[in-house]
């Protein structure tokens, strides 16, 4: 068999991807294992860990590839900090021993932290937007497709079109830097007092509280869309260089003061901000999805880049947009890279170290659920339970099922760890906290006494595939949650009044009120037997007790921390939260029957 190793990092979100025989055999994101929140850090844990899911060793790969080309970015960073110099004096200062102490040698880093690769062992180099169309066409179930790659920035471009047909990928636009859709959200996130690469989901939940005051504005000063379906940026309101805010005076001036500090109150301003913003974003994603199939000529879309990751825009892509489907890669941000540098490379000319191999469009798609993390065995979870001289009970399946649903219905949080950790940012029934969506409290009372965070942030309903369409407006499946559709009309709640800002955030709005937004939509995750067996049963079992085919599904983890990877993560984040119930393999805990109230948390948790 031949493998292929792709490496994404060194900036967020590191990962490592194994391909056999082209094959998607593992992926892992480093933060995971190192427990340390976006973790930029080369990703020695997640390149061990998929040679170990796979049981070989750095000597069996055929070729590694890395998601990013260092010179041509390094020549990027040097001509734009000469080029605003002296704006980003210290993040200049800051960023060249960086390069200097091993950015620009990839190969050499690569080799040194796998000793045993073998010396004619090709190291390959993909830009970063081509690395994102790879992961978001190959992988597809499409033999033929647009692709559109939006994010911050690779090497120089931010937004890329290309036409994927059978195993080639033909780049055909791109808009480059600092003209970047990404940049701009990721401004107003800061703006915000949220944190980049990590925080625009929120500024995303936070949008449907506020009006869009401020698009005009938008459009007038700041961010040209172009019937085109370009855009350009009006960089005398943005510091691109800057360290910690994307902003600048001009730009506080225009919007009304300073950027807001985390631990400040959100303001109506914030609000309003945040669905201007959002607007303008799905506007540009459509202009961009319209450009891709008026030069492609494909009825079928396929995205990645982080703006990809904004499941809003990506519904009324869905709905609005000029394509009869879409298929979105689960894990659409840098880690994701990881993967399509290592697709590029197994499809790639053989002349480019590439293995020139044929594609057949899987009929779902490759991503086997985006289950493709390490996972421990029975006896590995209740050794590291004994560990903690938890106490636990060894159930069957069946047993575990209904226990779990039981306490689903007395209105208890259970954290689920089962199977194989995913790929990517969203918990799909592998490493999730579920709840009741019939309950009006249970949104708030997992926000605050159990993940810690903001009120204002909205839950997920994982839905049975087959019902799907009875709670929800949405066309076709949505495995990855990364669609935002309407709540059908048949599970509305009238409102006597709409309440204002974030006192929406009370009123009932549905029979599912825990996952209904205020706007009345939800961000939804379809799950089917194929895919996701266990999960399904468990949303089965539920049906079958309660009537209702839904139930909430957030990721497994608190505010600042990771998706829990082990049993011992997930025993932690038990304890130091107010999860009730925790399902580990085929282990069952309950909260008050255990000797621990607190547990040291034991790693490095970067404040969300």
């Amino acid at each position: 068999m031949h493998y292929v190793l792709g490496i994404s990092g060194l900036y967020h979100d590191s990962a490592a991807a194994l391909l056999g025989d082209g094959r998607i055999l593992a992926a892992v994101q480093e933060e995971r294992l190192s427990r340390r929140k976006n973790d930029a850090r080369f990703p020695e844990r997640a390149i061990q860990s998929c040679l170990d899911q796979a049981g070989i060793t750095a000597g069996d790969l055929a070729a590694v590839a890395f998601y990013e080309k260092p010179i041509l970015k390094f020549s990027r960073t040097l001509e734009v900090f000469l080029g605003w110099a002296p704006r980003g004096g210290r993040a200049f200062a800051r960023a060249i021993p960086d390069w200097l102490g091993g950015r620009l040698d990839l190969r050499g880093r690569i080799r040194s932290a796998l000793p045993h690769l073998p010396a004619d062992c090709p190291i390959l180099f993909t830009t970063h937007h081509e690395a994102h169309a790879a992961s978001a066409f190959f992988p597809s179930p499409f033999a033929e497709a647009a692709i559109l790659t939006v994010d911050g920035v690779g090497e120089w471009a931010t937004t890329t079109i290309a036409r994927g047909s059978g195993a080639t990928i033909e780049p055909l636009e791109e808009i480059q830097f600092p003209h970047s859709l990404g940049l701009l959200y990721s401004a107003f996130t800061a703006y915000c007092g949220f944190r980049v690469n990590s925080g625009e989901y929120k500024l995303m939940g936070l949008a449907p509280y506020g009006e869009p005051r401020w698009v005009e504005t938008l459009l007038e000063d700041l961010v040209s869309l172009h019937e085109d379906g370009s855009f350009r940026l009006n960089l005398e309101y943005l510091n691109p260089l800057a360290e910690e805010y994307l902003t600048n005076e001009r730009f506080h001036q225009r919007f009304g003061g300073l950027p807001r500090r985390p631990e400040d109150r959100l303001e109506q301003r914030h609000l309003d901000l945040a669905r201007s913003i959002q607007w303008v974003t799905e506007q540009a994603m459509l202009g961009l999805a319209r450009r891709a199939q008026k030069q492609t000529g494909a009825r079928h879309l396929c995205l990645a880049g982080g703006v990809a990751l904004n499941c809003v825009a990506n519904g009324r892509l869905l709905r609005e947009g000029p394509f009869e489907d879409l298929w979105i890669q689960p894990a659409a941000g840098d880690a994701g890279a990881a993967l399509g540098a290592a697709l590029a490379a197994w499809h790639g000319p053989l002349e480019r170290g590439g293995m020139a191999a044929p594609r057949t469009p899987p009929t779902s798609d490759a991503m086997g659920g985006s289950f493709l993390g390490p996972e421990e065995t029975p006896e590995s979870v209740e050794s590291s339970l004994k560990r903690w001289d938890a106490v636990w009970e060894r159930l069957t399946p069946e047993v575990l099922q209904e226990r779990v649903v039981q306490a689903l219905i007395e209105g208890k949080v259970v954290g689920w760890v089962q199977g194989r950790m995913e790929f990517g940012p969203r918990a799909l029934g592998h490493r999730s906290i579920l709840g009741d969506p019939r309950s009006p409290d249970m949104q708030s009372r997992m926000n605050l006494k159990v993940k810690f965070r903001e009120s204002f942030r909205p839950f997920a309903p994982a839905v049975l595939a087959e019902r799907a369409a009875e709670y929800f407006g949405l066309q076709g499946e949505s495995p990855y949650m990364l669609l935002v559709a309407p709540v059908a009309d048949s599970q509305r709640v009238p409102l006597a009044q709409e309440a204002e800002g974030l006192d929406r955030l009370k009123q009932v709005r549905s029979t599912l009120p825990a996952v209904t937004h205020v706007d009345g939509s939800a961000r939804v995750q379809t799950v089917d037997p194929e895919r996701n067996p266990q999960f399904y049963a468990l949303l089965k079992h539920f049906e079958a007790k309660t009537g209702c085919p839904v139930l909430i599904n957030t990721s497994f983890n608190v505010r600042g921390e990771p998706v829990v990877a082990s049993t011992e993560d997930a025993y932690r984040c038990f304890i130091n939260s107010q999860i009730d119930v925790l399902a580990v393999g085929p282990c069952f805990l309950e909260r008050d029957r255990q000797l621990h109230t607190t547990l040291p948390r034991g790693f490095e948790a970067i404040p969300d």
